[in-house]
């Protein structure tokens, strides 16, 4: 999303002299995207951003795949996954493709020990059930049930929680996450007719300036392995950034629905996109205003990509035996559409209460097998009268 964020102190020009008030330079960095051509960030550091003292090792975090070419409808119990006290632990992969991989967490215990960077993807996580304060080297972000923090790759950050009841949806994304280009104007500003506008995102607040040495423990993903490097400086010694490369939140709470006389598709709902998958955000609305309108989702074809959602909360009208947390799954391939019941249900009500996220993806999903340990395998059959 391209808008610009300033924060601390920064020198009148780029690339100038930045002294400390002892005399000694400030460090410039430049945390730049796609080269020199994508959104960038200017930052001053304290210290050398480049001081590292020590690599450990790493491990592997590839995921699982239990079913690699898969024509199956799922759904998963998505509260099944066990609450775990570490973040990076709990995340555990459900669906994947080589363009994005889909979690589910439960993390117990802030993240206090390291530092966490994800090298090659950009992460959207939503924020199901908590509440607390995420931390990064270009400020913090306090977030709640509903957020979303989008968190462009190469943020280094960490997370408090509040509390030791969590719950994410993540979509690590290895393509760029941006608002939809058909909301936005040729200058990058989100348009009249779009859903949100730049003043329901929040950028960072209150910069964590940490002057600090020793030895900090950076957790790097790259490639699906996780190196331990020990850092000589405290990363959060930046002390003022400008630029459009930042980490934001928007609540999905903020997201305005698109309703009309007849039945919308659910490109109104998008959120966020990439070029190989769209986010939706499926919130409470007037229903359809026809007289003879039917409210419930046509029966529709999934012929070139793999829908997921997320069930959050609210009454969702299309189901039978649906609840938070569950999510389904309707591969490319096969048409899908409301459960037996559900047309009949809708035709005469005048809104519905129901929010969830949507995961369009172009390519095949993967399903894991931490997703087959919380499988309905059942659950294709629901159509059936």
């Amino acid at each position: 999303m391209p808008f610009y964020h300033k924060l601390g102190k920064i020198p009148h020009k780029r690339h100038t002299i930045f002294k400390k008030p002892d005399g000694s330079l400030y460090y410039e960095q430049l945390f730049g995207t796609i080269g020199f051509d994508g959104m960038a960030t200017n930052m001053y550091h304290l210290h050398r951003p480049t001081q590292v003292k020590e690599i450990r090792g790493k491990k592997d975090v590839t995921p699982k795949v239990a079913v690699s070419n898969n024509m199956q409808s799922f759904r998963f119990h998505g509260f099944k996954v066990k609450p775990e006290d570490d973040y990076l632990n709990s995340r555990k992969a459900v669906l994947t493709n080589s363009d994005c991989t889909i979690y589910l967490a439960a993390p117990k215990k802030s993240v206090k020990d390291y530092f966490f960077k994800n090298a090659d993807a950009d992460e959207l996580i939503f924020i199901h059930r908590g509440s607390g304060t995420l931390r990064t080297m270009l400020g913090n972000l306090e977030f709640k049930y509903g957020d979303y923090l989008l968190l462009p790759r190469g943020i280094i950050y960490q997370i408090d929680f509040e509390t030791e009841d969590n719950r994410l949806f993540i979509v690590e994304s290895r393509r760029p996450i941006y608002t939809p280009k058909r909301y936005r104007n040729w200058f990058g500003q989100l348009l009249e007719h779009s859903p949100f506008c730049e003043r329901d995102l929040r950028a960072p607040e209150h910069l964590e300036t940490i002057d600090e040495k020793g030895e900090f423990l950076m957790k790097i993903k790259k490639q699906n392995e996780i190196f331990d490097m020990v850092y000589a400086t405290h990363p959060f010694d930046v002390v003022g950034y400008d630029g459009f490369n930042f980490p934001y939140a928007f609540s999905i709470h903020d997201f305005e629905p698109i309703t009309g006389r007849i039945h919308q598709p659910p490109p109104v709902h998008q959120t966020f996109e990439t070029d190989a998958f769209v986010v939706c955000s499926f919130v409470p609305r007037l229903y359809d205003y026809h007289p003879e309108s039917i409210p419930a989702p046509y029966n529709h074809s999934n012929i070139d990509s793999d829908e997921v959602l997320y069930y959050v909360d609210g009454d969702f009208m299309s189901r039978n035996d649906i609840e938070a947390g569950h999510i389904s799954l309707h591969p490319a391939g096969i048409p899908h559409g409301p459960h037996p019941g559900a047309v009949e249900r809708s035709i005469g009500k005048e809104k519905t209460e129901e929010l969830a996220v949507m995961v369009d993806t172009f390519k095949p999903l993967m399903v894991t097998e931490e997703a087959m340990k919380i499988a309905d395998n059942d659950y294709y059959k629901s159509w059936l009268e």
